[in-house]
């Protein structure tokens, strides 16, 4: 079973000087704006590091909880917390990082079996896995 979710973007005209939107399939977001001076100016709007931040975070409380109630454990809670770094890299930029940050609340449960399941959720988290994946790039193009 393949489960496909989409995503687009609009970006106009070229360069710093252009802004973007961002829409979900959802609807979850609608012609969200990012640009530039939404990625390095703190300006209102998104910006794909934030979106992966967002991504990332509820995938991986998705897939520990999974595997906390596969392992017996249903009384919890869990707040996780992403923080996506983007660095300079030669003449452009790279996503260097995605750390987690978990506060965990779960009954019943030692740390040391709560860490070996924690462990295992962050290597086999879908986005975890997308962050190491294979992109390829289909295009179409006109002058």
């Amino acid at each position: 079973m393949a489960i496909v979710k989409t995503a687009s973007a609009h970006y106009q005209p070229l360069g710093k000087e252009g802004q973007g939107h961002v829409s979900l399939a959802s609807g979850a977001l609608s012609e969200q704006p990012y640009g530039f001076n939404t990625r390095f100016e703190d300006k209102p709007g998104t910006n794909p590091e934030e979106m992966i931040a967002g991504a990332h975070a509820s995938c991986y409380a998705m897939a520990l909880s999974f595997a906390l109630a596969d392992a017996g454990y249903d009384s919890g809670e869990l707040k996780v917390d992403a923080e996506v770094t983007l660095e300079k890299d030669g003449d452009g930029f790279a996503v260097t990082r995605s750390a987690l940050t978990l506060d965990a609340k779960v009954s019943g449960i030692d740390e040391s079996e709560f860490s070996s399941i924690a462990k295992d959720a962050k290597e086999n988290c879908p986005i975890s896995k997308l962050l190491k994946a294979e992109i390829t790039l289909d295009y179409n193009f006109s002058n």
